[in-house]
């Protein structure tokens, strides 16, 4: 088989705008794109008419195989990827979490052999787990190495939370190496306050779970951080908002003129909060995650931040455990491993419930899922549009097409889906990773070992410009006589 693919009779959508043409693919990159093109012969040819033909997309927040709470996430960077690609996302940002005395360098090492058996392609975030000397010499190797954003966790206290100090020292070291800070902003002081109060007033179930996260923790944390990175002049990315509270200060930084951005996840604009009263434990159990899900005013909330600009990207926070898992916490909601799936299902959830339903339109949906991650993360336009010389991730989208999600048919490696039952209208019809065919008729064909690496340099162009603006707040001494 020829190592040349066309695209036929689709609609391209970029983030920019849809227009009839054919997308021609040479090796592993768009070769050309333009009405009525020729297959070149032997090409492998591909019939869009009456679809969408757009860039795959990228989840910039997932945890494959991640050690936590005690386990380990179900997921693998094989199954994670491949059930990805079953969805139309070609590219995951994962975090690699150094553990407690562990090296950046170490750790990253570590992520660096899991990730070798990706099915699509990768690429990390690092996480800041602590500080000293070796941190902030091992921070500048870890930019060299192509990684430009790096996480804080403020929740997970006597785990992987930073305090107010190591935010500080941390963010000064980000800006001044042309990166961007990213924070799971919820106060943890408080949520570990309240999971104790909670659970000594005898809730032990997965319904105190909500209850010791309230969205005003996650508000305070957001506003905080986000006033820290105004200070210090760096930019700010804060990860699955999932609240007005924490919605709030998003926009009033970036009304401000404040170099920030704002992730939602799929799950938080769909589900509320009313799935922790399940009779059933290991159903109200399964959902445990952090922020946790909201009612559904907050819900109401982030879709109108979706389409104002105040959230750029949709992400999942992808990182299963199954129901054995889960039940460590029985008896004890404090111990139920946070987290929940979505990678397969977040473009066909986001497509239905917001290109058909006319919140969004395709190419806001395209910049949501794709393109703005890729700007973000300084990836673009290797990656996260359909242009000359781009890499060949694309997904043919049947806007028509009609699935049931269902743990007995996702291809992610766990026995619980949190979208079980939904019927969905939009998914992958053929899903492209660099030019090769990982899912078509609903079949995947994933390679472990396919997926590669991703660099991303620092200095994207808007750390140039606050880096400018930087220069010209420098305060100066006064001159006295």
């Amino acid at each position: 088989m020829s190592d040349t693919t066309l695209i036929r009779g689709g609609t391209v959508v970029t983030a920019d705008r849809q227009w009839r043409a054919d997308v021609l693919i040479a090796g592993q990159k768009v070769a050309a794109v333009a009405e009525s093109l020729q297959a070149p012969v032997g090409a492998r040819v591909i019939e869009a008419g009456g679809a969408f033909v757009m860039p795959g997309g990228i989840d910039p927040h997932t945890h494959m195989e991640l050690p936590f709470m005690g386990t380990v996430s179900k997921d693998d960077f094989f199954t994670g990827t491949a059930a990805a690609a079953a969805g139309g996302t070609t590219m995951i940002i994962d975090f690699v979490i150094p553990g407690p005395e562990q090296s950046l360098l170490e750790a990253l090492d570590i992520w660096n052999g899991r990730a070798a058996k990706a099915a699509a392609d990768y690429s990390f975030h690092m996480a800041i787990t602590g500080w000293s000397d070796r941190t902030h010499t091992e921070m500048a190797e870890v930019t060299r190495r192509g990684i430009n954003s790096f996480k804080h966790f403020m929740a997970y206290k006597g785990a992987i939370m930073v305090d107010d100090s190591v935010l500080v020292k941390s963010f000064i070291r980000v800006r001044d190496l042309g990166g961007i800070c990213l924070v799971h902003a919820e106060n943890g002081e408080l949520v570990a306050h309240f999971q104790n109060e909670i659970f000594a007033r005898g809730i032990t179930g997965p319904e105190g779970h909500p209850l010791s996260r309230p969205a005003e923790v996650e508000g305070e944390a957001s506003n905080r951080a986000l006033r820290i990175a105004e200070v210090i002049g760096v930019p700010l990315y804060v990860v699955h908002t999932s609240c007005s509270d924490a919605l709030d200060p998003i926009a009033r930084a970036r009304g401000e003129g404040q170099c920030a951005f704002g992730e939602a996840l799929i799950q938080h604009l769909i589900i509320s909060e009313e799935v922790y009263r399940n009779e059933d434990w290991d159903q109200a159990a399964h959902y445990v995650m952090s922020p946790p899900f909201r009612p559904r005013e907050h819900q109401a909330a982030l879709w109108h931040g979706i389409q104002s600009g105040a959230i750029q990207v949709i992400g999942t926070d992808h990182c299963v455990f199954d129901t054995a898992q889960k039940r460590a916490g029985r008896g004890d909601f404090r111990k139920i491993p946070n987290g929940t799936g979505g990678i397969e299902d977040r473009m066909s959830v986001l497509w239905h419930h917001g290109v058909g339903s006319g919140r969004i339109t395709p190419s806001e949906f395209v910049a949501l899922t794709s393109s703005n991650a890729a700007r973000i993360y300084n990836c673009y336009p290797r990656k996260g549009t359909i242009a000359v010389g781009s890499d060949a991730d694309i997904v043919v989208w049947d806007p028509a097409a009609t699935r049931i999600i269902s743990a007995r048919t996702h291809h992610q490696n766990g026995d619980f889906n949190v979208f079980e039952g939904m019927t969905v209208t939009g998914n992958a019809a053929v899903t492209l990773s660099r030019g090769a065919v990982l899912w078509q008729d609903g079949k995947l064909h994933a390679t472990a070992g396919w997926g590669k690496y991703v660099p991303r340099p620092a200095f994207a162009d808007f750390t140039q410009s606050l880096a400018v603006r930087n220069k010209l707040a420098q305060p100066t001494a006064v001159k006295r006589a």
